[in-house]
């Protein structure tokens, strides 16, 4: 039996509008603002036309081929899981053992030295 409504087929798939994915678009979106901001402010300021066209126009085609970039190589989740690796630190200093001696057996206090002796041995 058909139907009259279509099916959406693209139920939690990530939003793609010409090659953009996901958080892309709203980056798009915010380049695109901004510099229409720009414009407004170097026109309003007494730039020349021709001068305010090809500053915002070189951002623009600049501003857009790096995110249509990291939309292709990095994907939905892959430019916020590089940032992310980015925030870890590469090294682990620690100038005492007390948070680590209780790693090996169950957690105890630090000063209960008889109990340490027993899960050594």
């Amino acid at each position: 039996m058909n139907s009259i409504y279509s099916i959406n087929k693209s139920i939690n798939k990530s939003i793609e509008f010409h090659g953009l994915k996901a958080q892309y678009i709203w980056y798009f979106g915010m380049l695109i603002s901004g510099l229409l901001l720009l414009f407004a402010a170097l026109y309003i300021s007494g730039a020349g036309t021709l001068f305010c066209l090809s500053v915002t126009g070189s951002l623009a085609a600049l501003g857009s081929v790096r995110i249509f970039r990291l939309s292709s190589q990095y994907g939905e989740f892959g430019l916020m899981k590089a940032l992310a690796k980015k925030r870890l630190p590469k090294v682990l200093k620690s100038y005492g053992r007390r948070y680590f001696q209780g790693l090996a057996g169950t957690a105890m206090p630090p000063g209960d030295l008889s109990k340490r002796k027993e899960i050594r041995s």
